[in-house]
């Protein structure tokens, strides 16, 4: 645990220009609290080293969120690595697969597997190449067709 704190505290001081030298400015107390801020301004110096465990653990416990759902979500039974394919037909129909054979999914089959690819295509956000959304936004439409639905434009 402590070697978290330390490498929180570390990356915080580096993160706002600060050097070894800075680390004793971490440990004084200031007058001026700015606990209420998010994210420190450039060139701010922190009163504390909270700040840089706060956010260490706040990002530590958003990617447990997301693995956790990914992993043991009630939604859908997936095959591995369904999301992977460059055939938006072969995603769209093991999608469909997966959605009609689970027993644990609480919705439709249609809607748990479009919600399904909705989540990981948001999940990856900014970080999805523009071919990667391109096939799966197709795999969307090809879900619809699967399921007897509308393409939608």
């Amino acid at each position: 645990m402590l070697e978290i704190v330390v490498k929180a505290f570390l990356s915080a001081v580096l993160e706002v220009g600060g050097s070894a030298s800075t680390i004793g400015a971490f440990a004084e107390p200031s007058s001026a609290r700015t606990h209420n801020s998010v994210t420190p301004e450039p060139g701010t110096r922190l009163n504390s080293w909270s700040f840089a465990l706060r956010k260490e653990f706040a990002m530590t416990a958003k990617k447990k969120w997301s693995a956790d759902v990914t992993e043991h979500s009630d939604a859908l039974d997936l095959e591995e690595h369904v999301f992977e394919s460059d055939d938006a037909k072969k995603i769209a129909a093991s999608l469909k697969r997966s959605a009609e054979h689970s027993d644990r999914r609480k919705a439709e089959p249609f809607q748990s597997a479009m919600s399904m690819l909705n989540f990981y295509i948001n999940r990856a956000g900014r970080n999805l190449p523009e071919e990667r959304k391109r096939v799966l936004e197709k795999a969307k439409d090809e879900l619809r067709v699967a399921f007897g639905r509308e393409k939608q434009d």
